[in-house]
C-alpha cells in the first residue's frame, strides 16, 4: 500500500460498529494491520471504548509496554476515503492516550494526554467498508485537552548518543562522548548545554553547543543564544559549516498558536528539568 494522505481510518465492514466492545476490537485489528517489524508488544496495547449513538461516548487507548524502533521503511500515512454510500456525522466526546511507559527507540517514554470535541464522520463506502474519516476542528468547534510527555534525561542522553554515534560513523567520526545538561529558567524558559567528544583518525577534540529558548504568555517562542563550538582550531574549522547553520537559528520567533489549525488554541505549555524532563501542554 502506497503512501497517501490521511483521508479515513478503515474499521472494516459495514455497517458501522455499534458498542464500544465491537470498535475496540476494529480498532486493535487496525493497529496490528498498521504496525510494521519495527513495532512489538502490541498486543499488550488495551482499547476500551464506550458509544452512544453515533458519538462516541469515551474512547481510552494504552500503550504501555508497546516499543516502537527505528525503521528505515516508510509507514503508510493512511488510506483515501472510496466513494460514499453513506455518511453520519458524529464526535469522540473524549479521547484518552496513556502508555507508563511506552518505548521510543530504546527510550521509555512516558505520556498521558486527553482531548475533546473531536469530530469525524462516519464513512461508508461503496465498496461494502466502512471508516472514520477525521473532521479538521474550527473556531465554531474547538478542541479542548492536555498533554504530559516525560523522558529520564539519562536515557535522552544514552539514545541521542546512539542515534548520533551511527551517523558521523557514516563521516568517518566516532562519537566517544555525549553529555547533555537542560536547565529550567522559569516554567516556560530553558538553556542546554550539550559536551561532546569526538574522533576522526588521530585528531580528537571536544565540541560544546549551547541554546537558550523561552515561551510567552502570547504562546511565541523565542530562540535566544545559540552556540557551537571546539577548543580544537582544526575541529573548530571543521564544524564551519554546521557552526554557521546551527548558530543562524538564534533569535528566531516561532508563533507556536499560528501553527495549529483553526479550533485548536494552545493555552499553556512548560518543561520542567531534572533528572525527568518533562513536557506538558494544555489546549482550550
Amino acid at each position: 500500500m502506497t503512501s497517501q494522505r490521511l483521508d479515513l481510518l478503515p474499521l472494516g465492514t459495514a455497517p458501522r460498529p455499534t458498542t464500544g466492545d465491537d470498535l475496540a476490537t476494529r480498532v486493535r485489528r487496525l493497529l496490528a494491520d498498521v504496525a510494521g517489524p519495527a513495532v512489538s508488544g502490541l498486543d499488550r496495547a488495551r482499547v476500551a471504548a464506550e458509544l452512544d449513538g453515533a458519538d462516541v461516548a469515551s474512547f481510552d487507548l494504552d500503550l504501555t509496554g508497546v516499543a516502537f524502533g527505528a525503521t528505515k521503511s516508510r509507514p503508510d500515512a493512511g488510506w483515501t476515503a472510496p466513494p460514499a454510500a453513506g455518511r453520519e456525522e458524529a464526535t469522540v466526546r473524549r479521547l484518552r492516550l496513556d502508555a507508563h511507559p511506552l518505548t521510543a527507540i530504546d527510550l521509555p517514554v512516558d505520556v498521558t494526554a486527553e482531548a475533546e470535541g473531536l469530530r469525524f464522520t462516519w464513512l461508508e463506502g461503496t465498496d461494502g467498508t466502512v471508516g472514520a474519516q477525521p473532521v479538521e476542528p474550527d473556531d465554531a468547534h474547538p478542541v479542548a485537552g492536555h498533554a504530559r510527555v516525560a523522558v529520564d534525561r539519562r536515557g535522552l542522553v544514552g539514545t541521542l548518543h546512539g542515534v548520533l554515534a551511527v551517523a558521523l560513523s557514516s563521516q568517518g567520526v566516532t562519537l566517544t562522548s555525549l553529555d547533555v545538561h537542560v536547565d529550567s529558567q522559569g516554567p516556560r524558559a530553558a538553556s542546554v548545554r550539550v559536551d561532546a567528544k569526538v574522533r576522526k583518525g588521530f585528531l580528537s577534540a571536544g565540541v560544546e553547543a549551547v541554546a537558550s529558548a523561552a515561551v510567552g504568555d502570547d504562546m511565541v517562542l523565542t530562540v535566544g543564544d545559540v552556540r557551537i563550538s571546539s577548543g580544537n582550531p582544526l575541529v573548530a574549522a571543521m564544524l564551519g559549516m554546521v557552526r554557521a547553520r546551527v548558530e543562524a537559528m538564534a533569535n528566531r520567533r516561532v508563533d507556536l498558536q499560528a501553527a495549529l489549525p483553526p479550533g485548536v488554541r494552545l493555552l499553556d505549555v512548560r518543561l520542567d528539568a531534572g533528572e525527568e524532563l518533562v513536557l506538558s501542554a494544555r489546549l482550550g
